[in-house]
Parts: C-alpha cells; structure tokens; sequence
C-alpha cells in the first residue's frame, strides 16, 4: 500500500466541439456517437484521504466559494458519480477501502460540461493509487464506463487530451494535434436532462449520414484547429425541445458575439470559440451586459492539452 495517505486532485470539466449522435442500438438502446472532446481549465478539487481499515468511509460534497453558478446538492450521496465510483472499486475487489472524500465542486450541474465524469475518474484513479490497487488501465475504463459514457475520456492513457471519442463512449482516439482555442462559456438558468434530450432526439429526423458525420469529426479532431462554423451538435435541437428558453439563450449570444454559438454535449451550456483577434474579456463583457442573458453565468476559460488528473500529495 502506498504511503501516501491524501491525493489532492483537480478534475477538469470538458467541451464537446463537435458531437454526432446515431439512432439508438437495438441491443441495448444505447446511442452510439461520434465527438471531439477537449478538457477545459474549469475544475472540481477533489480531496481523498486513505483511513485506517477499521473506520469506515465518510463523503463531503459542497460548492466552492468560486463557482460561477450553484444548484442544490440534493441527489443522495450514494448517487454522486464521485462516491459511486469509489464504490465500485469495493464491488470490484470486494473489500473495504475507507476513505475521507472531500469534492469541491465549480462544474455546473446538468450543463453538459461532464462534471461528474470527471470526478468519478479523479476518483478512480486516486483510490487505485491510494490503496495499490492491482487494476490496470484497460479495466478501469471499463469499470469507468459503467459509471457514465464520458468517465473514460478522463482515464489513461493521456487522460483528458483531446480525443475523438466513439462507441458509447469507450472508443477513444488521442488527438494528433492539440487544439487550441479561448473560450467564452454561458450557463442558462436552466439545466438538461440528458436522458430527456435522448429521447428527445429519437423524436426528430436525422439530418445528415452518422458515418459521414463521424469521419467529418475524427478529420477535425487529428487537425486540432477550432473553426466554429465547422463545429455542430446533433443534440442542441433537441435540447431546446426540452429546454425552450435555450433556444433564446443560443440566438441572443449568437447575436451579440456576430458568430454561431454552439451547445456541448446535451446541454446546457453554450460556448464560444474566440478567434486569435478577438478581445475574449470583452466580448464576455458584452455578453454580460446583455438583458437577455441575465439570468445566465457567463465566464472565459481555455482547452487545455492535457485534462489529466492533477495530482498532489
């Protein structure tokens, strides 16, 4: 067992720059997709201790003074994908393995910005550590990916570089080149339900192949360069199906940036790819100033080449 008693983490929220999406399986009714996904430099801290073998495991979830947009924690503790995560490990070498986990969270809730993908991952990763666990990567991902499609993005290898993800997620090709971009990112008031948006998207026509969509995506994610009229979401209509104030959301920072703002993932945050010249802070300031938007947390962060479980002890 490793000597360290505490691993401090920093668990990066993502961007899905482009994001196809295929007909649900019939095997399992799952929606295979095809996505560019880059980590970005808003985190959750993430704070595990080892305790001794006979104490038993205690969790802490509360919201940074910093978060730019809170909701109530008002899911069970034994549903958060941090502590399902950790307990998964117990199921999977059936022992006990006590921690004290404190989670630290900035990631919006329910804005596609894969907030507690990310944690379930830091967590895994911290706990395998912890406690030397004899779990290789391979498996942990596969033990990621019954936790949620996107924990496998933030697991080695490279975990959380820029990749084109496929599958249901567990196809995972690390970008050749590293995309760079500033972003502006707007929250709504309102937040998505994923599952909602899914069968929201069953409901309406497909508008392009998958597979040609899919190769457009993997051609875009090795290039690395961010061009926002190339990006598109096969899920943002159906989002405003289900959240119909996001479409207003969407045309007034269109509106007011003077170029097409994109969803990630099934909503509901919306993003803004800055462009080498542009003035991000006041563009940001600009979007803030809008009355449109009031209700809607509104702040600049950058991809990053490496969403990595930042680690320390």
């Amino acid at each position: 067992m490793t000597d360290r008693p505490m691993i401090l983490c920093r668990a990066h929220a993502k961007v899905n720059l482009a994001l196809a999406v295929a007909p649900p399986r019939l095997e399992d009714g799952l929606h295979p997709i095809a996505s560019w996904i880059a980590s970005i430099a808003l985190v959750d801290d993430l704070t595990i201790w080892r305790l001794e073998p006979d104490r038993d495991s205690r969790y802490a979830i509360f919201w940074a003074d910093s978060a730019v947009k809170r909701s109530d924690i008002d899911w069970s503790i034994t549903k958060d994908l941090a502590v399902r995560a950790h307990m998964a490990l117990e199921r999977e070498t059936g022992q006990r393995l006590p921690v004290q986990l404190k989670l630290e969270k900035r990631i919006p809730v329910g804005a596609g910005l894969g907030g507690g993908s990310s944690d379930a991952a830091a967590t895994l990763l911290a706990v395998r550590d912890l406690f030397d666990l004899s779990i290789d990567d391979h498996h942990l991902c596969e033990i990621g990916l019954t936790l949620g499609a996107d924990v496998p993005f933030f697991l080695p290898p490279q975990p959380g570089a820029a990749a084109f993800v496929s599958g249901v997620g567990e196809c995972i090709e690390r970008a050749g080149a590293k995309a760079q971009s500033q972003l502006i990112v707007v929250i709504p008031a309102c937040a998505c339900s994923t599952g909602a948006v899914y069968r929201a998207f069953d409901d309406i026509a497909r508008e392009r192949s998958f597979e040609e969509a899919s190769e457009t995506i993997r051609a875009l994610t090795h290039a690395g360069h961010v061009a926002p009229a190339r990006l598109y979401n096969d899920l943002a209509a159906p989002a405003q199906r289900v959240a119909p104030s996001l479409q207003g959301a969407i045309q007034e920072v269109s509106a007011v940036a003077g170029c097409e703002a994109h969803l990630t993932g099934s909503g509901s945050a919306i993003f803004l790819c800055a462009q080498a010249d542009d003035d991000v802070e006041r563009l940001a300031q600009a979007l803030q100033r809008s009355d449109r938007l009031e209700d809607c947390a509104i702040f600049t962060t950058t991809i990053v080449s490496d969403g990595a479980l930042d680690q320390t002890a």
